[in-house]
């Protein structure tokens, strides 16, 4: 509900310009870069559940706020607050279920859970169509309250069986802090071709800052957005991201068919052709001069972004210790962090001159994935 109308809200109910869209986005991936490790630490060495209702409670406020206030101070503090409730979240969920059910397991798990969160998903954007007419807010605000909602409910319900927390005379944070950041960072430096998949991970975080905060704005100026059903411009939004979502779920449903999700040879080659079709999309969106192949390329985007995510988990999964799994996973989301933040002020600033040539920039971001990926393949095979 909430994603399929945030960025026209911020661009049509707050007026936010191009640099202003990124700087949300920015004040985003800061937060998750400050508070990724420490988080994936209280996640190590307390309590993975409690740590993920910390983080839905969070992100739920954080909605709220934007929804509530839109003006660009008020978003901004907004995105901040959605990002620390994130990181607690992130790497924890994934820790969570392998420790329940073991890795490899886990690892077929999240292909499959793909599905299910394509299908949560579906049925939010086509909530989010009535609410959105109504008013525009109405999505986020009624997103934020059931994120909150889910928060009390996992405190209330979720399981967590196989975790061991730290003895209460072992737990001084500062020190497990350092402790298990060192684990981690042991962990990805002894493995090459772990460090190359996060080389990949901070390449997809150079180029989706361009496009997450810029392809609304761009589709909005460039193109007449259709009125369907004599509803405003969200049904069509709604049902451009619901077809994504329905082409997702097929192509997840046949990649689950044909990638092994436990040898790295196989993850490798989904993880490079994917990769190819998304930067191809991305530039083709940029100059395209008819809504037909524009709305075709969003798609193609769609698709290749919900099928590379649980690809890129299963990869950083492999072969992690309990003990540091959270903190290893979270180093993920930190170099994700650490890209955004890197390319989204410059494509803010590209954006002052064209928002078209910010989006084209972000596909040439790629590139360089596309040999580190073929390196880290080359590392292990099975």
């Amino acid at each position: 509900m909430i994603f399929v109308v945030t960025s026209f809200y911020e661009v049509t109910v707050a007026n936010l310009t191009g640099l202003q869209l990124v700087l949300v986005g920015t004040a985003l991936e800061a937060a998750i870069l400050l508070f990724e490790v420490p988080t994936g630490v209280v996640a190590d060495v307390y309590s993975r559940k409690n740590s993920l209702v910390i983080g839905y409670l969070i992100m739920g406020v954080g909605f709220c706020i934007e929804g509530v206030f839109p003006s660009f101070p008020a978003i901004l503090l907004a995105s901040a607050t959605w990002g620390v409730g994130y990181t607690f979240t992130s790497g924890a969920l994934e820790a969570w279920l392998s420790d329940e059910i073991g890795e490899q397991a886990a690892n077929r798990a999240f292909l499959r859970a793909n599905r299910f969160e394509l299908s949560g998903a579906l049925t939010g954007m086509l909530a989010a169509i009535p609410l959105g007419n109504l008013a525009i807010a109405l999505p986020i605000l009624a997103g934020g309250l059931g994120l909150f909602l889910l928060g009390v409910l996992l405190a209330l319900f979720l399981p967590e069986t196989r975790f061991a927390p730290v003895r209460p005379e072992y737990r001084n944070p500062f020190q497990h802090m350092g402790d298990i950041f060192r684990k981690g960072f042991a962990v990805v430096r002894a493995r090459p071709e772990l460090m190359a998949v996060l080389g990949v991970g901070f390449i997809y975080g150079l180029y989706s800052e361009g496009w997450d905060r810029l392809w609304v704005k761009h589709l909005v100026d460039t193109f007449v957005i259709p009125s369907l059903f004599g509803l405003n411009e969200v049904a069509f939004l709604g049902l451009l991201r619901a077809a994504g979502m329905l082409l997702s779920m097929f192509v997840t449903h046949q990649i689950e068919k044909r990638l092994d999700p436990n040898r790295i040879p196989s993850l490798a080659g989904g993880m490079f052709w994917f990769t190819g079709m998304l930067a191809l999309a991305i530039f083709t969106f940029a100059f395209a001069s008819a809504l037909a192949v524009a709305v075709s390329a969003v798609l193609v985007v769609s698709i290749t972004r919900n099928v590379l995510n649980p690809l890129y988990l299963a990869w950083v999964n492999q072969q992690l210790d309990s003990d540091t799994r959270a903190t290893v996973l979270s180093l993920s989301g930190q170099v994700d962090a650490v890209g955004q933040i890197a390319s989204g002020p410059l494509a803010g600033v590209v954006s002052l001159w064209s928002v078209q040539a910010a989006i084209a920039f972000a596909g040439f971001l790629l590139a360089p994935a596309l040999s580190l990926i073929h390196r880290a393949s080359r590392f292990r095979k099975d």
